[in-house]
């Protein structure tokens, strides 16, 4: 008995102690900076490490929330967590220890100086100057010029663009140190050097000169590269927080911040591409098939010379394989594969996403070489509404009016209208076909917007978007009035219609801002109604997708995951001649996926179920995982598997337009009588930057393979009057090799190169073959340059672009008639696009533009033009553009 009454005693005790330094715990928050997992997990470490009983650090509110006892105080902490790499609203951590951090933690610092620092900051920057230079040369002539002028020494930094003076006042002054150093052949916040000077520096030391000259003190305008990534895309919420710029006024002098318009995520497990809108400005970009012209990932080629539609590539493989999504939802697949990129205006566009390789699982299993996420315009500061006005010189015009305001402070909305018009008769090759079709498209879209994630952590996106798109194309007067059997020459028609509605809500729960919960939904009506000559093609689909998301850590920000679930249905009715095919797809899935981060690396895990109805049951699992040597070099190994079902009419229209009659070698499967297809794709990328001309430069290369375990071959060479659709039975791979360099000889002028190879093969029944209208080598040359702004925002900008093909491998005609046969490989090309714009201030911007300045085009797009209803017409034979130059104008006038 005496030993239960021990027991509860001390056990009384014990909680009564407990309860007594609960009492003596004091709860306090203060801003810390910081951009990442890795940032989050050092900060609640390091808060631990110095006495804090518990740390909880939020990334998205940059907020830390500490509990401590009365034995240290909040500054010893707060001090700790500054020396461990991260600035806080006390304390400064030191350049060194901020830029030893890896990449994704480089967290945007604030300029002004922590209370604590202030006095001793004042203290320097009387001795501190702004001096212009370019390399190690001239940091030795700076600082030999200062000590000659009686400094007692004489540190520059290339960095901050200054030297930090010691000197006694009685022997020298600021000024003589500065006209020796200007003398010398370096400009400063007080002194110019002169012209003859400066051209006698060498040439690794010939730095911008770009310093307004007058008073002693001026205000000095200067360009900094920001350090971190704006993009977070916070998932389950649906929200993305976009900050194109950033002015700060700190004692005279304005430092403006810009986003890469083209920018590697650092953070990223996988090779991630965050495009700006200030890309997509850089070329016409009418829709979605045309933002990729000045990027080099993302190959881009007509793929008909009939209906002129545009199809993009990856990693040496069609668009079908790559996931195309809008606000991370399914977007261009199906019915809408064919077309589907013009439904996607340019001057809706947000932002883009590129990842090539294996993608999160969670977005769900048909990626194969990669992913390309649209998002739409949703995020302004203020209320805005933007028109864009444009029109080639070849009968094309669109306008575009967007508009993005504020409900009240947790709702927003969007506005999004588009239309264009195709209305001339172009035929530059003199075939008596169009180069492109006529019509018109009408497209509109509604977006609102929740966002109470601070207060109650829910946050949900809203959209509903409509497309009516009608297509004319064929033999010029043709009248799609009359009907078809009573014409004489040959027609293209495609109407199509498109509604979709799409919901995302999250919520982030309260007191875990690393726990939260989505759930996506959408639903999709796309209705197609086409015929190429005598040959009708009809479809509709239904498509509903859901996704749910759950998202939390294990034990810390370290070990973090994702799990949930997935169900994707799609109803098919599809009519082609007299042949009515229907089938409903439905998917439910399952998936999880688990990240590691450690100071230097982040390995991101996952797989999923999915239980297809008429594929059976498969898995898929992927990895990413990114090494950092240095903040500079970074390593990433990706291994993934995907899978997908044919849809082999509507991902094939380019050759309906033709005399080839479609044949489907049917294996038993549910789908067409196909087996889905099935591949694995492996890659490896190793990213490094370096400082160049005094200026930050990166290159990037990368190598993947994607093997096929199974594949639905599109055999053009069987017989150039068929089609011929089988299972491939043998291998079937793609290896792509790319290397790109960027970087900035001058202010304002920036520089792209790229190379690429490629070799896709595959078994055909008669053999291995290459792939055909794939060209093995590819280069790119990409240049654009800007003035500086005028008082009034107003400059000019420069964009240019050369794509350089290789030869490709041409189906086999070798059994037509002499007259129609085409040779075993196309010539190689350059095509030139190049771009002027005038921005005259915030709120009006025109642009003159070019596309294939080279003005190649090919003459033999269309095989027996001459006979378009006879066995040897073909106009899927398309390696190169069907139009030479073309010129457009446009404005842009934002209210």
């Amino acid at each position: 008995m005496k030993l239960y009454i021990s027991r509860f005693i001390l056990g009384l005790m014990i909680l009564s102690i407990q309860f007594i330094s609960a009492q003596n715990l004091s709860k306090n928050q203060f801003k810390v900076k910081g951009n990442c997992e890795m940032c989050q997990s050092r900060i609640e470490a390091a808060a631990k490490k110095a006495g804090a009983k518990t740390a909880v650090y939020s990334i998205d509110l940059q907020t830390l929330t500490l509990e401590t006892d009365n034995k240290i105080s909040t500054d010893e902490i707060l001090k700790k967590i500054a020396d461990a790499g991260h600035d806080n609203e006390k304390f400064k951590s030191p350049d060194h220890v901020y830029e030893g951090l890896p990449g994704c933690c480089h967290y945007e610092r604030d300029l002004n100086p922590s209370p604590a620092e202030a006095h001793e900051n004042h203290v320097k920057k009387e001795n501190e100057f702004y001096v212009k230079g370019n390399c190690g040369s001239c940091k030795a002539r700076i600082e030999k010029a200062a000590k000659t002028a009686g400094a007692d020494s004489a540190e520059w930094s290339a960095e901050k663009q200054t030297v930090t003076l010691n000197f006694d006042p009685s022997k020298t002054s600021s000024d003589k140190v500065l006209k020796a150093i200007a003398d010398s052949g370096h400009d400063n916040e007080k002194y110019k050097t002169s012209d003859a000077v400066y051209r006698n520096l060498p040439a690794c030391c010939l730095y911008d000169r770009d310093i307004p000259f007058g008073e002693a003190n001026p205000k000095v305008h200067f360009e900094e590269e920001t350090k971190h990534e704006d993009h977070h895309d916070q998932e389950a919420a649906g929200m993305n927080d976009h900050h194109e710029q950033h002015e700060k006024h700190i004692e005279g002098v304005t430092v403006t911040g810009s986003k890469a318009a083209t920018a590697l995520s650092k953070k990223e497990a996988g090779l991630v591409f965050n495009i700006d809108k200030k890309e997509l400005l850089k070329a016409a970009c009418c829709n979605l098939s045309e933002s990729f012209e000045t990027n080099a990932t993302v190959d881009v080629s007509f793929s008909n010379a009939v209906t002129g539609t545009k199809q993009l590539k990856m990693l040496g493989l069609d668009q079908k394989y790559t996931s195309l999504t809008k606000e991370l939802l399914p977007e261009i697949r199906g019915l809408a594969s064919a077309y589907g990129l013009n439904f996607i205006p340019g001057r809706w566009i947000e932002s883009i996403q590129l990842t090539k390789g294996g993608s999160t699982v969670t977005n769900g299993y048909e990626s194969i070489t990669g992913q390309i996420n649209t998002e739409l315009l949703k995020n302004a500061k203020e209320p805005e509404t933007s028109l864009n006005i444009f029109a080639d010189f070849n009968g094309r015009a669109e306008a575009n009016i967007t508009s993005v305001s504020s409900i009240n402070e947790k709702w927003s909305q969007t506005f999004l209208l588009h239309g264009n018009g195709t209305f001339g008769d172009t035929d530059m090759n003199d075939d008596t076909f169009l180069d492109r079709p006529k019509g018109t498209q009408i497209n509109a879209a509604y977006l609102l917007n929740y966002n109470d994630l601070e207060k109650s952590g829910l946050g949900s996106h809203f959209g509903i978007n409509f497309i009516r798109d009608e297509r004319t194309a064929g033999q010029i007067g043709f009248d799609k009035k009359l009907p078809q059997d009573k014409q004489n020459a040959y027609g293209v028609g495609i109407d199509i219609s498109r509604f979709q509605v799409w919901n995302k809500t999250g919520y982030v729960f309260k007191g875990k801002p690393y726990q939260s919960l989505g759930w996506m939904n959408q639903y999709v009506y796309h209705q197609q109604d086409s015929f190429f000559g005598l040959r009708n093609y009809a479809g509709k689909q239904h498509t509903y997708y859901s996704n749910l998301i759950f998202e939390s850590i294990i034990g810390n920000t370290n070990h973090k995951y994702k799990a949930g679930a997935s169900f994707l249905y799609d109803g098919y009715e599809e009519t082609y001649l007299k042949n009515d095919m229907k089938r409903n797809e439905m998917v439910p899935g399952i998936f999880a996926e688990y990240t590691l981060t450690g100071l230097k690396y982040t390995l991101v895990a996952g797989a999923r179920a999915d239980f297809h109805n008429l594929a059976g049951t498969q898995f898929t699992p992927r990895v990413n995982f990114k090494y950092d040597f240095t903040p500079q070099t970074i390593l990433r190994l990706s291994a993934g598997r995907g899978f997908r079902t044919a849809n082999v009419f509507a991902e094939n229209q380019q050759y309906f337009a033709s005399g080839r009659s479609v044949q489907i070698l049917q294996n038993g499967g549910n789908i067409y009588g196909l087996r889905p297809e099935i591949a694995w794709n492996y890659g490896a990328s190793l990213q490094q930057e370096f400082r160049l001309f005094g200026r930050k430069s990166s290159v990037v290369a990368d190598f993947f393979r994607t093997d096929f375990q199974d594949q639905v071959l599109v055999d053009l060479d069987r017989s150039p009057q068929q089609l011929t659709f089988y299972n491939l039975e043998g291998k079937s791979f793609a290896n792509s090799f790319q290397t790109q360099w960027d970087f900035t000889p001058f202010r304002n002028f920036d520089v792209r190169l790229a190379y690429k190879y490629y070799d896709v093969q595959a078994d055909y029944i008669d053999g291995r073959r290459e792939v055909p209208f794939m060209a093995r080598h590819r280069g790119f040359v990409n240049f654009a340059y800007a003035t500086n702004k005028n008082n009034k925002g107003g400059f000019w900008s420069f964009d240019t672009t050369l794509n350089w093909v290789g030869k490709q491998r041409l189906p086999d005609t070798s059994t037509n008639p002499a007259e129609f046969q085409l040779p075993v490989y196309s010539n190689s090309y350059a095509v030139l696009n190049a771009q002027i714009s005038r921005n005259f201030n915030k709120k009006i911007r025109a642009y003159l533009g070019g596309e294939n300045l080279t003005s190649y085009y090919q003459k033999n797009a269309i095989v027996d033009f001459r006979n378009p209803f006879g066995n040897y017409f073909d106009g899927g034979m398309v390696y190169a553009p069907v139009m030479k130059a073309n010129f457009y104008v446009g404005l842009d006038v934002t209210f």
